[in-house]
C-alpha cells in the first residue's frame, strides 16, 4: 500500500513539474513561447491601466496643432514665421520654462517668395536699378527661417528630430551634439538601439536651439508603445531624447553620464542600469532597459478629453488669445492631435493616442522620480520564482486532493499578483509573470486532470470492486481518499463472522428448488442488510452460510462493537422472519453465529481467474469453529474472549474455556445478553449467578455448582446450557478430584 501510495504521488509531482520545464524553457529563450510574451505584455498593460492617477498634470502643456488651428492658420506645414511668432508669444509674453518641439524642420520655409527674388535679384533681374537694394532690405522680414531662429536664439527651446533604418542610411538636417561618447563608456558595447539614418532639423535653427532630442517610440511584438527610449545610438555615439532634453534643460543642463552596474549583470545583456545626471556633487539615476528605454507611466487614456494634460490650440497662441503669463513656467510640447497628421499611436490606453503626449507622460515621470523600467535581473527574478512556485506546487499538490489543491493553485497566483503589483507600485520593477502564472494554471489543470482521469478511473474500479462488500456509506468514504485502499493483502486486527443457517439441509430435501432459493434469498438479503447496516464487510456467501468481517477495508477502531451489534441484530432479524414465515406457513429457520477478533491477513486472494477479497488465518478458523459450537451450548451467537474484550458495551455471560480442534491454548466463549446499559435486573441477576457456578465448577466445587444450577434450571428449564452443563455435573460428580483440570472442554472436529 505504502509504495502505491508512494508511485501515486511521484506520479502527480513528475506531471505536476511538465509546465515548470517548459515555463524554464521559455525563460531562457531555448524554446521561445509567443504566447507567453503576448500574456506578459496582456499582463502590463492591465496593471498600468489599474495603477494610472488619471489626475490633470499642470505642470506640462500641450500646444496643439488641432483641426481648429489648422483651419484659423491654414494647412501644415506653417510658415516659419508663425512658428516664430508662436515661440516669441510663449517666451516673452507667457513666459514658459521650456518649450520642446514634437515636430520637425528638415526644409527651408519658402512660402515668403524670398527665393523668388533672390532668383531673380541672380538672373532677370540682376541689373534692374534697385531691385537689389529692394531685396536686401526685405530679406530680415521675408526669411522666415532666421525669424524662427531668432525666436529660438538663447531660449531653453528643445528641438525634435527622429532617427531612422533603412538600407541607405539617409541623413538630412543637422544632428545635435551627443550626450554620451564611446570614451564615457570604456571600451564597453551596449544593446542600446541602435540607427544608421536621421532626419534632423535645418542647421541655422541648431545651432539657435542647440539642445535637440529625437522623438522616436519603440514598438512591441504586437505594434503597442510601451516605452521610449531616453538614449539612442549613432556611428557609436549616443543621443538624447525629446523627454530628456526637455527635463535636462529644466534641471540647468546636467551632464549625463552611463550608469554601470556595481556588481556583474545577472541579466542577459551587456548595458547599463542607469542614465545618470550629474550637477557637482548631484547624481540622479533613471533607471532604463536592455534598450536604455524606460516604459512610459500613461497618466489616462490621452487626449484634449483625456485629463491628464491641458491642450491649448496653436492658434489660440499665435492670435495672442491667452492671458499673459497664462503659461508661466510651465513646460510645453508642441504637437499635434489632428488625425491627419498621423501623429497617433497604439499605446496600452488607447487605440489613437497623441505622439506628443507619450512624450509628455515621459516628462513627468522624469520630474516626478517615478520612471519605471524592466530591470536587467527580470530574467533571473523570473527563473527564480518559477522554480520556488513549482516546487511548492509540485509538493502541495501531489499531497492535497483536488479541491485543496485548486485553492492552493489559486493562492499560490495570487500572491504572486501581489508580489508583482507590490514590486511595480512601490519600487517601479516591472518583472515578467506570465511564466509564472501560466505554469501554476498548467499545473492545477494537469493535477485535475490526472485526478479525473487517474484517479477517478481508480475510484470507479474501487467502487465497482468493494460494491458487493461493503455498505454504500463506506464506499463513499473510501472514494473520498482511493489512494488509501488497495487490494494487496496486509495484515490487520479484525473481527470476523460465520453465520450458518440451522435446518437449512432438513429444508432442502422438502421444499421445492425455486421456493429454496427465494427462502434462502430472503433470509441472506435481511442478515446482509443488518451487517451493512453495522459497516460490516461481506465476504462471501457458502451454501447456507454468511461471511463478514469488520474493520477492512475502511480501518475502524470498534470493529468488535460493530460486529458483535451486528450479530445480536441478525438473531433478531432471524426470529422476525421466523413470525412471518408462521403466518405464511413456512418452516421457521435458525442461525449459529460465531464472532472472533485477532490479527487477520486481508487482502485479494485466489488465482489469475478470480480473486475474491477476503481473510484468512488462524483467528479466521478460530471464528468458524466458534460457529459450529452454537448449536452445542444452545446460543444464536458465541465470542471468543477477544471479542469479548474489545467490546465492553454489552452484558456478557461465558459460556465455556474450550479448546477447538487446531488450537492448543484454550480459549474463553461468551455470548451476549443485552447492551449492558439495557440490561434488566433479572438479567444481571442470572449472569452473576451464572458466574459464580463457573468459578465453583473450574474450583471442582460440585456441590455448590448442583445448588446453582437447580436455581437456574428453575428459571429457565429449556436452557440448552444448563442441561449440557447438568449433564457435565451428573458425569463428574462421581469422579475423584483432578489436580490438573483446568476445566476447558476439548472440540476435537470441525
Amino acid at each position: 500500500m505504502r509504495s502505491l501510495l508512494l508511485f501515486r504521488r511521484w506520479r502527480r509531482i513528475l506531471l505536476t513539474l511538465v509546465p515548470l520545464v517548459f515555463a524554464l524553457l521559455h525563460v531562457s529563450g531555448k524554446l521561445p513561447l509567443p504566447l507567453l510574451d503576448r500574456l506578459d505584455q496582456i499582463f502590463y498593460d492591465a496593471r498600468l491601466r489599474l495603477s494610472m492617477p488619471r489626475t490633470l498634470d499642470e505642470r506640462i502643456v500641450i500646444v496643439d496643432i488641432d483641426e481648429k488651428s489648422i483651419e484659423r492658420i491654414g494647412r501644415w506645414p506653417w510658415g516659419r514665421d508663425k512658428l516664430a511668432i508662436l515661440t516669441q508669444e510663449l517666451f516673452a509674453r507667457q513666459r514658459v520654462a521650456v518649450l520642446g518641439f514634437d515636430v520637425i524642420f528638415a526644409e527651408r520655409d519658402n512660402s515668403s517668395g524670398l527665393a523668388a527674388l533672390q532668383a531673380l535679384e541672380r538672373g532677370a533681374l540682376a541689373k534692374a536699378p534697385g531691385f537689389a537694394e529692394q531685396v536686401a532690405r526685405l530679406t530680415p522680414s521675408l526669411d522666415h527661417d532666421a525669424l524662427f531662429a531668432r525666436s529660438l536664439q538663447g531660449q531653453a527651446a528643445v528641438l525634435g528630430y527622429y532617427f531612422t533604418s533603412d538600407r541607405k542610411g539617409h541623413t538630412q538636417g543637422a544632428l545635435p551634439s551627443p550626450v554620451v561618447t564611446p570614451a564615457q563608456l570604456r571600451g564597453r558595447p551596449l544593446a542600446a538601439t541602435t540607427w544608421n539614418g536621421f532626419g534632423a532639423n535645418l542647421d541655422a535653427l541648431g545651432q539657435a536651439a542647440p539642445v535637440a532630442g529625437f522623438f522616436n517610440t519603440i514598438s512591441d511584438s504586437d505594434g503597442v508603445i510601451r516605452s521610449l527610449p531616453l538614449l539612442a545610438e549613432y556611428q557609436g555615439q549616443y543621443y538624447e531624447s525629446l523627454a530628456l532634453g526637455m527635463f535636462r534643460s529644466m534641471m540647468g543642463m546636467p551632464s549625463v553620464e552611463p550608469g554601470f552596474p556595481a556588481t556583474p549583470s545577472l541579466g542577459t545583456h551587456e548595458t547599463l542600469e542607469s542614465v545618470v545626471l550629474v550637477e557637482g556633487t548631484r547624481r540622479m539615476p533613471l533607471p532604463v532597459d536592455d534598450r536604455l528605454s524606460m516604459l512610459i507611466p500613461f497618466r489616462g487614456p490621452g487626449g484634449p478629453d483625456g485629463g491628464s494634460y491641458q491642450y491649448i490650440a496653436a492658434s489660440d497662441v499665435i492670435e495672442g488669445r491667452l492671458a499673459e503669463g497664462a503659461l508661466a513656467d510651465k513646460m510645453v510640447l508642441v504637437g499635434t492631435s489632428a488625425p491627419g497628421l498621423q501623429d497617433v499611436r497604439v499605446t496600452p490606453v488607447g487605440l489613437v493616442y497623441p505622439g506628443v503626449e507619450a512624450h509628455a507622460n515621459m516628462l513627468s515621470a522624469l520630474m516626478d522620480g517615478n520612471a519605471i523600467a524592466i530591470p536587467d535581473y527580470a530574467r533571473g527574478f523570473d527563473v527564480l520564482q518559477l522554480v520556488c512556485a513549482g516546487l511548492v506546487l509540485a509538493l502541495g499538490l501531489s499531497l492535497l486532493p483536488a479541491g485543496a489543491g485548486l485553492v492552493l493553485s489559486l493562492a499560490m497566483i495570487a500572491a504572486l499578483l501581489g508580489l508583482n503589483l507590490w514590486l511595480y507600485r512601490v519600487h517601479g520593477l516591472v518583472m515578467p509573470l506570465a511564466a509564472v502564472v501560466a505554469m501554476a494554471l498548467c499545473a492545477s489543470v494537469l493535477n485535475m486532470a490526472h485526478g479525473y482521469f487517474f484517479e477517478s478511473r481508480s475510484k470507479r474500479a474501487l467502487a465497482s470492486r468493494f460494491r458487493s462488500y461493503v455498505p454504500p456509506e463506506l464506499v463513499d468514504e473510501m472514494l473520498k481518499h482511493p489512494e488509501h485502499y488497495s487490494m494487496q493483502a496486509d495484515n490487520r486486527e479484525l473481527t470476523v463472522m460465520f453465520c450458518d443457517m440451522r435446518g437449512f439441509t432438513a429444508l432442502s430435501e422438502c421444499m421445492p428448488p425455486l421456493q429454496l432459493q427465494a427462502l434462502l434469498n430472503g433470509v441472506f438479503t435481511r442478515l446482509t442488510q443488518v451487517i451493512q447496516s453495522q459497516r460490516g464487510t461481506i465476504d462471501k456467501y457458502m451454501g447456507d452460510c454468511v461471511m463478514a468481517f469488520w474493520g477492512a477495508p475502511v480501518p475502524s477502531q470498534d470493529h468488535a462493537t460493530c460486529a458483535v451489534q451486528a450479530a445480536m441484530g441478525m438473531a433478531q432479524a432471524v426470529q422476525q422472519l421466523n413470525q412471518e414465515h408462521r403466518t405464511q406457513g413456512l418452516p421457521e429457520v435458525g442461525v449459529g453465529i460465531g464472532l472472533n477478533t485477532g490479527t487477520m491477513c486481508v487482502g485479494d486472494m485466489g488465482s489469475d481467474i478470480r480473486l475474491s477479497y477476503t481473510v484468512i488465518g488462524d483467528a479466521v478458523n478460530l471464528g468458524s469453529r466458534l460457529e459450529g459450537l452454537s448449536k452445542t451450548y444452545g446460543v444464536a451467537v458465541i465470542a471468543s474472549e477477544f471479542t469479548q474484550a474489545q467490546a465492553p458495551e454489552f452484558l456478557w455471560q461465558e459460556l465455556d474455556r474450550v479448546r477447538v480442534k487446531g488450537k492448543a491454548q484454550a480459549v474463553a466463549i461468551y455470548t451476549p445478553v443485552a447492551v449492558h446499559a439495557l440490561a434488566t435486573h433479572e438479567q444481571i441477576r442470572l449472569v452473576e449467578i451464572w458466574r459464580q457456578f463457573l468459578t465453583d465448577y473450574r474450583a471442582q466445587d460440585w456441590a455448590k455448582c448442583i445448588a446453582a444450577l437447580h436455581l437456574l434450571l428453575q428459571g429457565d428449564p429449556q436452557s440448552t446450557l444448563y442441561a449440557l452443563y447438568a449433564e457435565r455435573l451428573q458425569m463428574l460428580a462421581t469422579q475423584p478430584h483432578l489436580p490438573n483440570w483446568d476445566g476447558a472442554t476439548n472440540f476435537d472436529t470441525k
